[in-house]
Order: C-alpha cells, then sequence, then structure tokens
C-alpha cells in the first residue's frame, strides 16, 4: 500500500489529489482545487505575470506541505499545454521545481485524449462508441471500440474560451457546428452510443434534472435527452449569468460551464442529431491516476460492475469479509426460488449491489446500519451499473430489515419505478437478509441449496462440508419475513 500525490495545473486552477493505493486499486483521501484565471497572462499576454506566478507558488507550497502530511511516496504533476502559449513557461516551471520539489510534465493532446478514455472506461460500460470531452480550451471527439481509442478530432472552443466571445447563443452554436462539420469522426457518424464528459456535460445535466424532476441524484450514467438540453437552454436564457453562478449543485465554473458548453453540447446535439447522450464524470486525472497503479485490477475488466465492488471493499475489507460468499449465495437462492418470487433477470445486478453492499451501512454505524445502506449505496459511485439499478439496490439493501421499508421514500422514484419494482425491492431485501445468515459463522459452511417447493412451505436443503447449526438457526430467523413477502412457510435442514 502507498499514498500517491498528484497535481494538475492548467489556466483556470491548480488541482491537488491524494490517493492510498493497494492491488491496483486507489481510494481518494484528500482533493483540494485552487482557481484563478490565467486567461489573461496567456491568451493576451502569452506571459506569466509575477503576481500569477507568486500566487501559483503559494498555493504549490500549501499543497507539498500537505503532501507530506500524508506522507505521499510519489508526486505525478502534469501541466496542460496550454501553458505552452506562455512565453516564460520553462522558466516558471523551473521556478516552481526549485521552490517545491514538483516536476510539471506537459500533456499533448494525444495524453489528454488517453486518460480521458482510461478515466471513462472505468465509469461506462460500453464496448464502443463515442466520447465527448469538453475542456475550457478544447473540445475533443473520441471514437473507440474493443476498448481502444482509433480515432480523435479536437475543436479549438471549450466552455470557457467560447463563452468570452462577443455574440448571441445562437451566434455560439454556429460556430461550433462550422468546426465539427470539419471533424472526420462527424462526417463518419452513424448512430452509435455517445458519452459526454467535462463540467459543461454535467453542469447541464444537473440542471436538466431539476427541470425534468428527475429523482435520483447521480451524476454518472445520466442520459442526457435532447429535450433535456433544450429545457436548460431556455432556462438559461432567461436567468442573469451571476444568477447562474448561485444554482445549487453546480461547479466553481458554473456560469461559464453553462454558457460556453451548453453551446458545444445544443451544437453536438444538432449535428449528430442524437436523443440523449450518456453523461459520464469522468476526467483527465482520474486517467492519469488509473495509469500509475500497478497490479491486478489495472487490467481490462470483463465485469466492470464486479471491478467497482472490489474498488470500493478494498480498503474496508477485513480477514473475515464474506462479501462476495453472501453475493454469490443470494444469486444462488434467486436461481432457486424463481418460481416463487417471479422476478425477471433484469433484478440480478441490482441483487447482486445490495447483497454485495449487505454490511455497508455499518461504515457509518453499527446501529441501524441497514438503514444506512440506503444512502451508502447512492453516494458509492458504483459504475457499470444503471441509476435505477442502484437505486433499487440502496432500496433492496436496506430492505434486510423489511421495517425499513418506505413506502414514501420509494414514491419519490415513482416516474423511475414500476409496482414490480417495489415488490422486486422487499423480495431482494429478504433474500440478501437470508444469504447473509446462510453465511453466519463466516466460514463458508453451505456449498450448495436445494429448494422443494410443496404448496404453501418450502423445503430448503443444504449442501455443507461441516456443521450448519448456526447457519440454520440464524436464517430461521427470517421466515416470518420470508411468509410475509412470498406468502410460503420456509423450513431449512
Amino acid at each position: 500500500m502507498e499514498n500517491i500525490a498528484y497535481i494538475s495545473l492548467n489556466e483556470r486552477r491548480v488541482k491537488l489529489l491524494i490517493v492510498q493505493s493497494r492491488n491496483g486499486r486507489y481510494r481518494i483521501l484528500e482533493e483540494v482545487e485552487n482557481y484563478y484565471d490565467l486567461t489573461g497572462d496567456i491568451v493576451k499576454d502569452c506571459l506569466f505575470s509575477p503576481k500569477s506566478k507568486n500566487d501559483i507558488l503559494k498555493i504549490l507550497n500549501i499543497y507539498r506541505f500537505t503532501i507530506e502530511t500524508f506522507k505521499a511516496e510519489k508526486m505525478i504533476a502534469v501541466a496542460s499545454n496550454i501553458i505552452v502559449k506562455a512565453r516564460n513557461y520553462r522558466g516558471f516551471l523551473d521556478e516552481i521545481y526549485t521552490n517545491t520539489g514538483m516536476n510539471f510534465l506537459i500533456s499533448n493532446d494525444d495524453e489528454v485524449v488517453r486518460n480521458v478514455y482510461l478515466s471513462c472506461m472505468s465509469k461506462i460500460d460500453a464496448s464502443k462508441g463515442y466520447i465527448v470531452d469538453i475542456d475550457p480550451y478544447h473540445t475533443y471527439i473520441l471514437k473507440f471500440t474493443k476498448r481502444n481509442v482509433v480515432e480523435y478530432n479536437s475543436i479549438p472552443y471549450g466552455y470557457s474560451n467560447l463563452s468570452a466571445i462577443d455574440g448571441t447563443f445562437a451566434d455560439k452554436v454556429a460556430l461550433v457546428k462550422k468546426d465539427l462539420k470539419k471533424c472526420s469522426l462527424v462526417k463518419s457518424y452513424d448512430g452509435d452510443f455517445v458519452i459526454g464528459c467535462g463540467e459543461s456535460f454535467i453542469d447541464v445535466a444537473r440542471i436538466a434534472k431539476k427541470l425534468l424532476k428527475y429523482p435520483i441524484d447521480i451524476d454518472n450514467n445520466y442520459d442526457l435527452s435532447s429535450e433535456g438540453v433544450g429545457k436548460v437552454g431556455a432556462f438559461v436564457s432567461g436567468v442573469d449569468a451571476q444568477k447562474v453562478k448561485k444554482i445549487k449543485g453546480l461547479g466553481p465554473e458554473g456560469a461559464e460551464s453553462i454558457n460556453g458548453g451548453l453551446a458545444i453540447i445544443t451544437a453536438i446535439y444538432d449535428i449528430l442529431k442524437v436523443e440523449s447522450i450518456c453523461v459520464s464524470s469522468a476526467y483527465a486525472l482520474e486517467g492519469v491516476v488509473l495509469s500509475n497503479l500497478v497490479g491486478t485490477a489495472n487490467e481490462k475488466y470483463s465485469d466492470m460492475l464486479q471491478n467497482s465492488l472490489d474498488a470500493l471493499y478494498e480498503f474496508k475489507k477485513e480477514g473475515l469479509a464474506i462479501n462476495n460468499q453472501v453475493y454469490e449465495m443470494a444469486i444462488l437462492l434467486f436461481k432457486q426460488l424463481k418460481v416463487v418470487h417471479k422476478l425477471p433477470r433484469v433484478y440480478a445486478k441490482p441483487l447482486k449491489i445490495a447483497a454485495y453492499m449487505y454490511d455497508c451501512g455499518k461504515f457509518i454505524s453499527f446501529k441501524d446500519n441497514q438503514k444506512h445502506a440506503y444512502y451508502t449505496i447512492l453516494n458509492s459511485a458504483i459504475a457499470g451499473a444503471s441509476q435505477k439499478d442502484i437505486v433499487l439496490a440502496a432500496f433492496a439493501c436496506s430492505c434486510q430489515n423489511l421495517d425499513n421499508f418506505n413506502l414514501p421514500e420509494v414514491m419519490k422514484y415513482k416516474d423511475i419505478l414500476s409496482d414490480e419494482d417495489v415488490d422486486a425491492i422487499r423480495k431482494m431485501g429478504v433474500l440478501v437478509r437470508l444469504a447473509v445468515n446462510l453465511n453466519a459463522s463466516r466460514k463458508n459452511v453451505i456449498n450448495d441449496i436445494i429448494c422443494d417447493i410443496l404448496g404453501d412451505s418450502i423445503i430448503m436443503k443444504t449442501v455443507v462440508n461441516a456443521d450448519p447449526s448456526f447457519e440454520i438457526i440464524q436464517s430461521m430467523k427470517v421466515s416470518d419475513d420470508f411468509r410475509k413477502v412470498f406468502k410460503k412457510s420456509l423450513q431449512i435442514i
């Protein structure tokens, strides 16, 4: 296990990310961002001013102290290639190294594209398609297939420099369209899946969710519809730029991100004629982190969901962890009791999440931990599952105790969840609790389950490798809830 510090520097901000790495997986220990505006220095004057250099050096020296506090063994520093527009950039980077020991490497377009792609592929489960990444000064369009980038284009407009251009919103959209039409990937686009990355996509999606009354507050894997983009455009057109900054949930660069980014996004929808784009919370610095991980988890996984769950538990698991055993037992019960629960296969994924994360509420408090599981799952940034799957899993995990079933809370998602979903939540909750209790001794005593369904009763026969008395005693405590949900009595032998 090691702590690694990542520092990124561009024309808008300097960011520090300290991560802890183990077995090719990582968790964030600290994240700090400080904002400034070097537009005047780089774009207009082509020089770093003394004030800007002093401000950045002050921030980096503070970051250095933080890095030492976390005892990071290694520092990796990257700078945006936009800074090379300043004629004195080399001298400034040398000055940074002399004062802080941070040796900044300048990322070229190829590296930016690769890092965005790596981050995106850790969050969205797609084997081929397009990625559109909007940064402050560029928009990148990537085409990938079989988990490799085959081509990319870029246009010289990002949310910042486009926002600074005089003209109406329609003028800016037309300006972006003109450049998009020259891109080879746009010309050859044939309806492939499109992923949107960057602050503009996230901020536009957050406003769209509010306007459409979408109940799930998760950024990643949200389908931003053309209708949503249109509603955001109509809403923003009547709001002063200063008021845009105050919209709840937007990032620090919300006004520019919306005003310039929305024009780019609108142009992309118009040119590609797509109905929706899948929003990803991917960002380039995360790609740098992923590219520097060493270990099995840095391989290309066929099961993104499993990798995501394993990554969540890498730094929380203990010697007696049984998360995978509980999941396997829950799926076994799901298959064995198919004629009883009558749930289709689509519920296997939320059941997997709920079963694997059965104990996640304990990270908050052991008392009422099943209740805490609800918001823990919703805020765990799980990849490889739809937002609906995550919501279902959150409710199901909390329903290990059926007293936690809260219909008014469930009804907040009435536009997302069907009556069958509501019924499935309680059934999955009981299956998860039963799977946990069938692993009560944490020694993997039960190898298999065979269920005999006899009228109004179910006899569950255990195939064991040791005495299962404790497992059976604990599992029979679920029998009352089992009868409530499945309308059948339960006997375990």
